[in-house]
């Protein structure tokens, strides 16, 4: 098979870490940072849910929905971060995570990305260290983000199962 086909059996691409092999560390040292105890890992996992549905990427709403369902989240909640915005199931401080991601992904054509409206409302739920951690939580997901959209990794299957040689 040559690298422009692809028959959607495994990755496009083989195992990243096998060429940069730091990709574990780094992976690594962003788990630890992200998981500091200041928000809410279902915060950090709904976040990354609706980046990978903002990039349209399957292997990432996959693997986010998937770890929400492992946290035991609702399904009603999981199927509603697609519509968040007028979904009753989110409290505030979830809310204001889901708008930071989108702010963040998404361009705005009236202005910045994160108004300072937005930033205020954050403040309200959110001290200086967590809203460093959503921001991390941002940046880790977005690292993720081009290995899955040029790698196209297989939906539902583990990185060990499915990278190539």
């Amino acid at each position: 098979m040559t690298t422009t086909e692809h028959d959607g059996r495994q990755s496009r691409l083989p195992n990243p870490a096998t060429f940069v092999p730091e990709l574990g560390e780094i992976g690594g040292a962003l788990f630890k940072a992200t998981g500091n105890g200041s928000i809410p890992q279902t915060t950090i996992s709904l976040m990354q849910l609706r980046a990978g549905q903002i990039v349209g990427n399957t292997y990432l709403t996959v693997l986010h929905t998937g770890n929400l369902r492992k946290a035991g989240e609702s399904e009603e909640r999981i199927t509603a971060v697609a519509s968040w915005q007028d979904a009753p199931y989110f409290t505030a401080a979830e809310r204001v995570a889901l708008a930071l991601v989108e702010a963040v992904l998404t361009a705005n054509p009236h202005g910045e990305r994160v108004p300072d409206q937005l930033y205020a409302q954050a403040t309200e739920h959110y001290n200086d260290k967590a809203l460093t951690t959503l921001a991390m939580a941002i940046g880790q997901v977005c690292f993720f983000i081009p290995l899955a959209v040029i790698g196209k990794p297989l939906p539902g299957v583990s990185p060990a199962q499915q990278w190539r040689e």
